[in-house]
């Protein structure tokens, strides 16, 4: 009963010829019309371009290139719904004056039946983890009755194909990247019926204006020297200029890797790797105090702060747990490259967190799927995850100080 009153009140608060949920809205009727007139409109105009001349013109000998032919109707779904559009029928002629070739549109090409802007709202759907039952009613004011089945859903994520090949091939000369982050991501994929892990290597730059890019996803067996150098060898054949700093884990490969392909640039190591390790190497009753210890490392005032926790960490724990002490002095003086930078990014450039974003995202668009995607797959997700919005990266914190560090950059190049 008293939801039959609130119903009534709102219904009572409503304006004088407001239109109800489930009325048809006149403004979007009209606005549909517009839209339909419109795209008949510009088609007609591109076919008398083709043509070289309008319906019923007189052109001069040989300007003629072509002639009309009857019309047909075709559904076309645009952001303001399903419209029955005519579209006109032409021949053109050939180089011997014979009108054999079919002419087609430009603007609305054959098969299409849904907008550039359609297809690209049903594709972020699908990448936001909506099934297509669910995403049938969820663009419902959009579609307006339009169908829009399991293979037309297939078909829109199938063009990612296209985009993401053409973006992993892309040259890179023409992108410079101040900073570079390097790190694998372990994700879930189908591989000969069974479902295992496997690791994505992952390159994301950061440029002058602070923005950041993903430039690389290669999806490999594990993270070995190999891998890694086919990964940095990638990135330098695309013409990826020299970067001032690279931010990695303590993969020996990848350092190798890096130390060969710019021996110029400052390396950070990832301190949440080194911390990662240092536990590893020690009883959990003294977790919480190598944690402080190096803590007072990596979160110092200044550099010197910095190297006098280290000695004081390494005299600490070389008579309690040696494994740990050799474990830091794996890392070095790598560990605190970061001081060398502006304080305003320290917190972003000594870890590789911001790669661990993209491993967030994926794990929770697999959450609403009941299978695991395929290995050839896997990559283009991730990308579409990227490329569509889906993964929001933000700037760098401490971005207007970039021009500086790379103007150090390059007059130690020089």
């Amino acid at each position: 009963m008293d939801q039959i009153i609130r119903t009534s009140a709102r219904d009572e608060t409503r304006r004088p010829n407001e239109p109800g949920w489930s009325e048809p809205d006149p403004l979007h009727e009209h606005l549909r019309r517009v839209v339909r007139d419109l795209i008949e409109h510009l088609i007609e105009a591109e076919l008398d371009e083709a043509l070289g001349g309008r319906r019923y013109a007189r052109c001069a000998v040989g300007g003629r290139r072509g002639y009309r032919h009857a019309a047909r109707e075709r559904t076309v779904t645009t952001s303001s719904g399903a419209s029955a559009i005519t579209v006109p029928r032409a021949r053109l002629f050939d180089e011997h004056g014979d009108a054999t070739q079919e002419w087609h549109s430009q603007l609305l090409p054959r098969y299409h039946r849904r907008s550039r802007a359609v297809d690209e709202t049903v594709l972020g759907a699908d990448l936001a983890g909506t099934n297509t039952r669910r995403m049938q009613r969820a663009l419902q004011p959009l579609l307006k009755g339009a169908p829009l089945s399991k293979s037309a859903v297939s078909r829109v994520m199938r063009t990612l194909r296209e985009s993401f090949e053409a973006w992993r091939t892309r040259p890179l000369d023409g992108e410079p990247i101040a900073y570079l982050f390097l790190d694998g991501i372990a994700v879930k994929v189908r591989v000969d019926r069974r479902v295992q892990s496997v690791p994505v290597l992952v390159a994301l730059g950061v440029t002058p204006t602070g923005e950041k890019r993903l430039l690389a996803l290669h999806l490999m067996g594990n993270e070995s020297k190999a891998a890694w150098s086919a990964l940095v060898e990638d990135l330098t054949s695309r013409g990826l200029p020299a970067p001032a700093l690279v931010v990695m884990d303590g993969n020996a490969g990848l350092r190798h890797a890096v130390g060969q392909a710019w021996p110029q640039a400052a390396v950070q190591r990832c301190v949440v790797h080194k911390l990662r390790n240092l536990e590893a190497h020690a009883p959990k009753r003294v977790v919480d105090e190598i944690r402080a210890t190096f803590h007072a490392i990596t979160e110092a005032d200044n550099e010197r702060a910095a190297r006098a926790a280290y000695a004081r960490f390494l005299r600490t724990w070389r008579r309690r747990a040696e494994g740990v002490a050799r474990s830091l002095e794996e890392g070095g003086d790598e560990l605190m490259t970061f001081y060398r930078f502006p304080r305003s990014q320290w917190k972003c450039i000594r870890t590789t967190n911001m790669i661990e974003r993209l491993n967030e995202e994926f794990r929770r668009r697999l959450k609403t799927q009941g299978s695991h995607p395929l290995e050839a797959s896997v990559l283009r997700l991730l990308f579409a995850l990227y490329q569509s919005g889906q993964i929001t990266l933000r700037r760098l914190d401490g971005w207007y100080d970039i021009p500086r560090v790379m103007k150090q950059h390059r007059q130690v190049a020089a």
